[in-house]
């Protein structure tokens, strides 16, 4: 049996398939951000999945693919943590990056690639190696256009006053806007990432309006003037999106890359079903 993931920090969607590529079961626990987990934390995570657990002997290869796993301290860690709970496992472990390109990208061809979730991140890939300039250096001080940027820049309008009135009745309807519930989730709970990008929902089904199509649209050209614009053929090759973010904004992308002269690819919201595909094609 072998078990594919795609894990970003919110969520994590596991499907088993047996020798033939047939799906024996699909399940999703909580992300698995290494960055931002201890040992334990993703044990409890693991374990609260009673498919995983109960087949947990019987898997012969993971394949996890995951947010937080760009670094080899990281990649490392999180390997010997899975080999540990499947102990019959062969265990991969790769960034999140390469699930994306694997899923939207036909084999031996270039592309960009970007995940634009939760967090976010974008790799040039030359038809056989993934090529990743800026380290990114988490959710604090990065991630353009991702989720948890857009709940920091509604909770800072919102908290300065900046959010018209008609929305903010909206906003107030739909979260605990609450000071010291905010900073609970933010600085005494786990995951203060995931809980930013759940603000990115009110943002989405506002798109329409002009202050979040502003939010929007800034969030974008940042993420294009830093992350897509430093490969230097960006205009040359199509630039794939996975993830939610992208996937429900593919509108306002195909407007902004119209404007920037680039080519919109595909835009998937989980690259789980790819990989599937992927890894029945190589096996």
């Amino acid at each position: 049996m072998k078990l594919i993931v795609d894990s970003g920090s919110t969520k994590a969607d596991w499907i088993a398939i047996d020798e033939d590529g047939k799906v024996m079961f699909t399940t999703q626990t909580l992300g698995l951000n290494p960055e931002i987990l201890d040992k334990q934390e993703i044990l409890d995570r693991l374990n609260d999945r009673f498919d995983i657990l109960q087949n947990k002997k019987l898997a012969t290869h993971l394949f996890f693919y995951g947010a937080g796993c760009g670094t080899d301290r990281m990649k490392l860690f999180l390997s010997q943590v899975f080999k540990e709970y499947f102990s019959n496992a062969i265990v991969v472990v790769e960034e999140d990056t390469y699930a994306a390109v694997f899923a939207t990208t036909p084999k031996g061809e270039k592309a960009i690639v970007s995940i634009l979730g939760t967090g976010s991140n974008c790799s040039y890939f030359d038809g056989k190696v993934l090529e990743q300039r800026v380290q990114s250096l988490g959710y604090i001080v990065m991630d353009d256009c991702s989720g948890n940027v857009f709940g920091k820049s509604l909770i800072r309008k919102y908290y300065f006053n900046k959010m018209p009135k008609e929305l903010a009745e909206v906003f107030e309807k739909m979260y605990d806007v609450d000071p010291d519930y905010i900073k609970n989730k933010l600085y005494k709970e786990p995951n203060p990432n995931a809980y930013l990008a759940t603000f990115a929902k009110f943002l989405i089904q506002n798109k329409e309006h002009e202050f979040c199509r502003k939010i929007i649209f800034k969030e974008m050209k940042s993420f294009i003037k830093n992350y897509i614009k430093q490969f230097e053929n960006c205009k040359e090759v199509p630039v794939h999106f996975v993830g939610s973010i992208a996937f429900y904004l593919k509108e306002e992308l195909a407007e902004i890359f119209e404007k920037y002269e680039l080519q919109l690819g595909n835009v998937l919201r989980r690259p789980i079903d790819g990989l599937i595909a992927y890894h029945i094609a190589n096996k």
